[in-house]
């Protein structure tokens, strides 16, 4: 298999609304309130995951696991988006941060958590991913996400305070321009780890305080920062 993604709205011969109920009815028997939101199913509910993929893998957009788009990197499990963006707890009109754009699903779903009023800036540390993502985002119609590419572990100061900022890779620590990109209240979730992930909820208030949030495997955070 190689590197070269193909970007297409040419569909197969695939029932994805029936797919894309059946994922989310999944997710909210097997997952539950408890840790994916009714907000954020709805939002999930959304977005057309098959969008996001690449050609070969349409047929199998819609189930619950991460799928290789290329260059050594994956579309998460729905599942693990549906949880991050649920610890988030994002209002209309917030300003959120993602690192590590992938594709352009997981910044579709938030952007539609925050919706029309709100902005989702991604970084992609891959050129190639960045335009795949701007791309994707496009052709779904999402147009209050900005993908940029570069180092993710440096944030993007010029857009900063973040109400909200995730990270889809395992960093070694919680990079320090991230937390300082962050506003007061605001929440960051990021896996920290090597071999060995856990699942991180920052809170930034007067204190930086965090939770565990459960074990996970993302690939590792590239950068001056990370690995």
């Amino acid at each position: 298999m190689t590197d070269t993604i193909l970007n297409t709205t040419r569909l197969p011969n695939t029932n994805f609304e029936r797919l894309h109920a059946r994922l989310i009815s999944q997710l909210k028997r097997q997952i539950g309130g408890d840790h994916i939101s009714e907000q954020v199913l709805a939002a999930m509910r959304n977005v057309p995951r098959h969008l996001f993929v690449r050609e070969s893998d349409m047929a199998n957009a819609y189930e619950d696991y991460p799928l290789s788009i290329g260059h050594g990197q994956t579309i998460s499990a729905p599942h693990i988006v549906g949880i991050m963006c649920s610890l988030l707890e994002i209002e209309n009109g917030m300003k959120i941060l993602e690192i590590g754009g992938g594709s352009g699903y997981h910044a579709a779903v938030l952007a539609e958590l925050t919706g029309p009023g709100g902005m989702v800036y991604a970084i992609e540390r891959i050129t190639e991913l960045a335009e795949f993502a701007r791309q994707n985002l496009t052709d779904a119609g999402y147009e209050n996400v900005v993908v940029t590419a570069g180092d993710g572990t440096l944030g993007l100061s010029e857009h900063a305070p973040y109400d909200c900022i995730t990270v889809a890779c395992a960093a070694p620590t919680v990079p320090q321009p991230l937390v300082d990109q962050l506003k007061r209240g605001g929440r960051m979730t990021i896996p920290i780890g090597k071999y060995t992930q856990e699942l991180y909820l920052i809170h930034k208030n007067d204190a930086i305080s965090n939770e565990k949030k459960g074990g996970v495997v993302f690939v590792p955070l590239i950068g001056e920062y990370g690995f």
